[in-house]
């Protein structure tokens, strides 16, 4: 059966409605593939109705899709339309098929789909993705941002909530002295549904989250029962501000690093008054800092000797032991099985760590543990914590690491959200670029 050559092209090039005008098909260089709109009839003028005629054919090379393992471009030859009524107000205007490319878009549609898929959802760099089409790095950023955009603003993306965490992330380092600038992860904690990220907020004070929270809707809002927080003041105050209704759970993982710092901080305080300089190789202490850090179950009889012998050769007033029995006793909060229990064992606890024969270190943590109290016994009760959102930041980091770092808070975020916000993916085909 004969076919028709320009046919076969015509369907081999994958678009709707074009004519194939030709190809260019030189070494070491991108194929350029000739199109134009296919005219089903005469062109109305916009403003007056008329039929307009033709007054250009501007030419647009737009990046596309590989083909047959070469990188490929498709050139479109553009329809400028004029109204020949020189009383008619809409003067001229240029043909546009969103099918082809969107309106000022430098790749065509289903290229620009395709990257947006490749970079937002497997998580590739927009560089490895632009070489691999040979065009610019701004021409995929661009597109990702474009096709993405309507993808995390999707109102069925975000279900409902019933645990919401909150955590800070390190956006970048900016200016001579490398300021921090620090993000806040939205996360969804709820048990059972697998962590989603929310959203990224510029920051970590309470103002950013709170607007985003107020924006919600109020049944939406209504139906978080738990907030899961690290030891933050500004976090407590956005939940205090925005969900005044839901339970506070501080986070178990950050309770026990608190109190593996203030022993660490004990341990250099007392080093440094002991031998008078930083720990170095052949100090007891310093040889003990892992050792000390170690949870107790986890040391057997020979490392617990060791420990028990170093901390004797270098804690001659026994402040870092009773620092370490102390991190010990904060670890053993989470393994009270009844609330009640628990309520007092923790109300008691931050009254003992208090007193004068403790370290200043274990004074701190005591102090820390009253004012958290009632948030620290919370877990018993929800028994939800923010590790979910712990496993989303090391998400966003690898995001970041591929990058290179990101200079605009816009484009961090919303590949970010891609990755890492569960967009529906089947909605790529249908929406609109922005």
């Amino acid at each position: 059966m004969e076919s028709d050559p320009t046919r076969v092209c015509e369907l081999l090039v994958g678009l709707p409605d074009v004519n194939v005008l030709g190809v260019d098909d030189d070494p070491g260089v991108p194929l350029l593939v000739h199109v134009e709109s296919r005219l089903e009839g005469p062109v109305a003028c916009r403003a007056c109705g008329q039929v307009a005629w033709v007054k250009e054919r501007p030419v647009v090379e737009l990046a596309d899709l590989p083909c047959f393992g070469r990188q490929a471009r498709l050139v479109w030859h553009k329809h400028r339309w004029f109204c020949p009524d020189d009383d008619c107000p809409a003067g001229s205007f240029t043909g546009e098929d969103p099918r082809i490319a969107p309106p000022r878009g430098a790749m065509t549609d289903r290229a620009g789909r395709w990257v947006t898929e490749q970079v937002g959802r497997l998580g590739r760099t927009v560089a490895e993705v632009a070489r691999e089409l040979g065009c610019d790095w701004h021409t995929v950023n661009d597109a990702v941002i474009a096709y993405g955009t309507p993808l995390i603003d999707d109102p069925g993306r975000i279900g409902d909530v019933n645990a919401l965490g909150l955590d800070e992330t390190l956006f970048c380092r900016k200016g001579r002295w490398h300021t921090q600038h620090w993000s806040t992860s939205i996360v969804d904690v709820t048990p059972g549904t697998g962590a989603q990220l929310l959203d990224l907020i510029p920051g970590k004070s309470a103002a950013g989250v709170s607007a985003w929270l107020d924006a919600r809707p109020h049944d939406w809002l209504a139906a978080i029962e738990f907030g899961v927080l690290d030891l933050s003041g500004p976090y407590r105050k956005t939940f205090g501000d925005s969900l005044g209704h839901a339970t506070l759970v501080a986070d178990p993982f950050h309770l026990v690093k608190l109190a593996n710092t203030k022993l660490d901080e004990c341990r250099r305080r007392v080093q440094n008054e002991v031998v008078g300089h930083r720990g170095r190789n052949d100090d007891p202490l310093y040889r003990a800092r892992r050792l000390l850090t170690k949870a107790h179950e986890r040391l057997d009889q020979q490392g617990q000797t060791k420990l028990l012998g170093l901390l004797a050769a270098g804690d001659p007033q026994g402040e870092v032991r009773m620092a370490w029995h102390a991190k010990e006793v904060v670890r053993s909060i989470y393994e009270i099985p009844d609330a009640e229990v628990a309520d007092q064992f923790v109300a008691q606890l931050g009254v003992d760590l208090q007193d004068r024969s403790c370290p200043p270190e274990v004074n701190s943590l005591g102090r820390t543990i009253v004012r958290w109290h009632q948030e620290i016994v919370n877990w018993h009760k929800a028994s939800v914590s923010n590790g979910p959102t712990e496993a989303v930041n090391n998400l966003i980091k690898r995001i970041k690491r591929i990058g290179f770092g990101f200079r605009r808070f816009a484009h961090y975020r919303i590949r970010a959200l891609l990755y890492a916000g569960r967009p529906n993916w089947n909605l790529l085909p249908t929406v609109t670029p922005r």
